[in-house]
C-alpha cells in the first residue's frame, strides 16, 4: 500500500506477554535504570547548551587578552561580536553534522553502543573547552564546542531512539519526555554553576566547562549495565536475545523482523510521507520559535532589558523550564498539548511587538514563554517520531528530523544577534501559525503549514507545521 496515511503495523505485532502470560510491570527496575543512564546524554546535551550563557562577560575578556597577546592589539569591536556568535552557534553547525548520522550509526553499533561511542566526543570536547586557558582561548574554546555540538547531535537522534524502543506502548509518551526533561535539567545546572558564588569567575570558569565531562563519565559506567534495544535485536535477526531482554522490560515485540527502510527510499515512499512531515514539522516549530535563543542569550538580552542582575532571569527561566517539563504529557492529547503550547507561546512573545525589552515586563514574558514551550513543543518533537514509525525507517527518520532540527537552531543561533530588538517577530510567526484553518488528510491528521520570518531581515525564513489531530501509536 503506497498511499496516504500513517504507516500500517505491518511488522509490528501486537504486545507481547510476560512469560507466564501475565501482564508486565509498568516500570521495573531494570526499565528505570535504562532509561536514566540514557537520559544521562540528555543532560550532558542539554548542560553543553547552557554553558556558554554566564560565562560571556568573561570569555570576552578572554577573547580580547588572547587576541592581543597574538596579534598586538585588541580586537576591534565587531571582531569580538563574531567571535562570540561563532562560539555560540559553532556547537549547532556541529550538531548539524553528525544528527543524520545518528540513524546509520545506530543501525551499525545498536542503540545502545552508539551512545556508548559517541561519549568519546563527550570527552575530546569537554577536554579542549575545560583546558583552553593553556592555549588561544578562542580557539581551543570554538573548536570544543564543535565538538561537543557533534556529540549532542548524535544524542538528539539516539536518545529518543533507544528510549523509544525500551519503552513500554502505555508509558512512551511519559518516558520519551524523560529526553526533553533531561535538556532542561542540564541547562539549568550549567546556569547555576556559571554563577559568579559557584564557577562563574576568572579562575574557576575552565572547571564550569570541564563539568561536562561528568555525565559522560557516569553514561560510560551506567550504560554497560544495561540491554540492547528489543527491537534493535529483532532487526538483526536475534530474536531469542530480544526474547531474554523482555524478561525484565515490559516493552512490547513485533512478529517478525523488520526490513530496513534507507533514508531515500523513505523520502521517496508515499507511505511514510504524511508521519514525516508530522515529525519534520513539529522539529521546525521547535526551533524556529526562537526558543534557543533565550537559552544561548539571555544574559545579554536581560542586560538589554534593564535587569540588574541577569542571572536572576536565567535561572527562572531554567527553573520554570524544569518545572513545566515535569507535566506528563500521557495526560493530555499530543494535539491539545501542542496548541497550547504554541498559543501561549504567541502571546508572550506579541507582548514584545513594537518596542523594545523592559525589567519586569521581559522577565515576565520570557518565563511564561519557557513555560510553554516546555509543555508541548519541547518535549513533542523528541518522541512523536518514535511513535509514528515502526521500526524499519524509524532510525533513518529520526535521523532527517534531528537534521533538520539542529539546522534551524543554527540559524537561529546565527541570526538573533541582528534581530536581538525584533524579538516579537518570533510571535508575529507563531501568531500567523495559529490563524490558518487546518486541511484535513487521511485519517484524521491534520497538518497546519505556516511561514516563520526574521524579522530583521524583512524576507519568510522557513515554514513549519503544526498538529491539528491526535497521534496513533505504532506499537514496536
Amino acid at each position: 500500500d503506497e498511499g496516504g496515511g500513517l504507516c500500517p503495523q505491518e511488522d509490528e505485532g501486537g504486545p507481547a506477554a510476560a512469560p507466564g502470560g501475565s501482564p508486565p510491570p509498568a516500570l521495573t527496575p531494570a526499565l528505570a535504570l535504562t532509561v536514566f543512564a540514557a537520559a544521562l546524554g540528555s543532560l550532558g546535551f542539554g548542560f553543553n547548551i547552557g554553558v556558554i550563557n554566564a560565562p560571556q562577560k568573561l570569555l570576552e575578556g578572554e577573547y580580547n587578552a588572547t587576541w592581543a597577546q597574538r596579534w598586538g592589539s585588541p580586537p576591534p569591536p565587531q571582531t569580538l561580536s563574531l567571535l562570540w556568535a561563532l562560539s555560540v552557534a559553532i556547537f549547532s553547525v556541529g550538531g548539524m553534522g553528525t544528527a543524520l548520522a545518528g540513524g546509520a550509526v545506530a543501525e551499525r553499533l545498536g542503540r545502545k553502543g552508539a551512545l556508548l561511542a559517541s561519549n568519546g566526543l563527550a570527552v575530546v570536547g569537554g577536554a579542549l573547552m575545560g583546558g583552553a586557558k593553556l592555549g588561544p582561548t578562542y580557539i581551543l574554546i570554538i573548536l570544543g564546542r564543535f565538538i561537543v555540538g557533534a556529540y549532542s547531535g548524535l544524542v538528539s537522534v539516539l536518545v529518543p531512539l533507544y528510549v523509544g524502543e525500551v519503552a513500554p506502548l502505555r508509558l512512551r509518551g511519559a518516558l520519551g519526555t524523560l529526553h526533553q526533561l533531561g535538556i532542561v535539567i542540564g541547562i539549568l545546572v550549567a546556569q547555576v554553576l556559571g554563577l559568579r558564588a559557584l564557577l562563574g569567575t576568572p579562575r574557576a570558569w575552565p572547571a564550569l566547562f570541564g563539568a561536562g565531562l561528568l555525565p559522560a563519565a557516569l553514561q560510560l559506567l551506567l550504560l554497560p549495565l544495561c540491554p540492547e534495544s528489543p527491537r534493535f535485536l529483532l532487526a538483526r535477526g536475534q530474536r531469542g536475545r530480544a526474547r531474554r531482554v523482555l524478561l525484565a522490560f515490559p516493552a512490547e515485540l513485533g512478529r517478525g523482523p523488520a526490513p530496513k527502510v534507507g533514508l531515500l527510499e523513505l523520502c521517496r515512499s508515499r507511505r511514510y510521507r504524511q508521519p514525516l512531515i508530522v515529525t519534520l514539522g513539529l522539529q521546525l516549530a521547535q526551533q524556529l520559535s526562537g526558543i534557543n535563543a533565550i537559552f544561548y542569550y539571555s544574559t545579554s538580552i536581560f542586560e538589554g532589558a534593564g535587569l540588574q542582575d541577569p542571572a536572576v532571569g536565567t535561572i527562572g527561566t531554567g527553573v520554570v523550564n524544569v518545572v513545566a517539563t515535569v507535566v506528563l504529557v500521557e495526560r493530555a492529547g499530543r494535539r491539545v498539548l501542542q496548541l497550547l503550547g504554541l498559543l501561549g507561546m504567541m502571546g508572550c512573545a506579541t507582548t514584545l511587538l513594537g518596542g523594545p525589552f523592559w525589567g519586569a515586563v521581559a522577565l515576565a514574558s520570557a518565563l511564561a514563554f519557557v513555560g510553554f514551550f516546555a509543555v508541548g513543543p519541547g518535549p513533542l518533537p523528541w518522541f512523536v517520531g518514535s511513535e509514528l514509525f515502526p521500526p524499519g525507517p524509524r532510525a533513518a527518520a529520526l535521523g532527517l528530523a534531528g537534521l533538520l532540527n539542529w539546522a534551524s537552531n543554527t540559524a537561529v543561533a546565527m541570526a538573533f544577534p541582528a534581530m536581538q530588538g525584533f524579538w516579537g517577530d518570533f510571535g508575529e510567526g507563531l501568531a500567523v501559525a495559529m490563524a490558518f484553518p487546518a486541511m484535513q488528510v487521511p485519517k484524521n491528521l491534520g497538518i497546519l503549514g505556516i511561514w516563520g520570518f526574521l524579522g530583521f531581515f524583512g524576507i519568510f525564513f522557513g515554514g513549519f507545521w503544526v498538529i491539528l489531530g491526535d497521534f496513533p501509536v505504532i506499537i514496536g
